[in-house]
């Protein structure tokens, strides 16, 4: 098992909830240690995490345990195979209710391959109303 952050349409309760896509267990809200800019962007109003530490707000979002197939499934689904979406890198998070920090996926997407940036960095992601899901998209992405 491995551990995967989310922190946008993933989320418990959001358009593209993990838990309403495959059987995963919630490990809880957490934290990102360091400050990374999380933003609205894109011409569907995505969140991205940018990775570049030290800016921006430290993140919230949950932890779910993933096996390698559902590992592979989100990577699918986040387009890591495509030269402009998201990538998967580490992150270090913790609870935060406290407790030791651990490590744990995320995807994160580099400024340069956002079509417009809507917001200022945020420390949670709460749902944009202008949000575009997958079904309502004219290409991949």
């Amino acid at each position: 098992k491995q551990q995967v952050f989310v922190y946008g349409t993933l989320k418990r309760g959001f358009p593209n909830d993990i838990t309403a896509i495959m059987t995963v267990k919630c490990l809880g809200r957490f934290i990102t240690v360091k400050a990374f800019p999380l933003v609205v962007g894109g011409s569907w109003f995505s969140p991205y995490l940018i990775p570049e530490p030290g800016e921006g707000h430290r993140a919230v979002g949950e932890v779910f345990e993933v096996d390698d197939n559902q590992l592979a499934e989100l990577d699918r689904m986040e387009g890591t195979h495509l030269p402009n979406a998201y990538h998967r890198d580490h992150v270090e998070v913790t609870p935060e209710s406290g407790g030791a920090s651990c490590e744990a996926w995320t995807y994160f997407k580099d400024r340069q391959t956002i079509d417009g940036i809507h917001s200022g960095p945020m420390p949670q992601y709460e749902l944009d109303p202008r949000y575009v899901g997958p079904a309502e998209r004219t290409r991949p992405f």
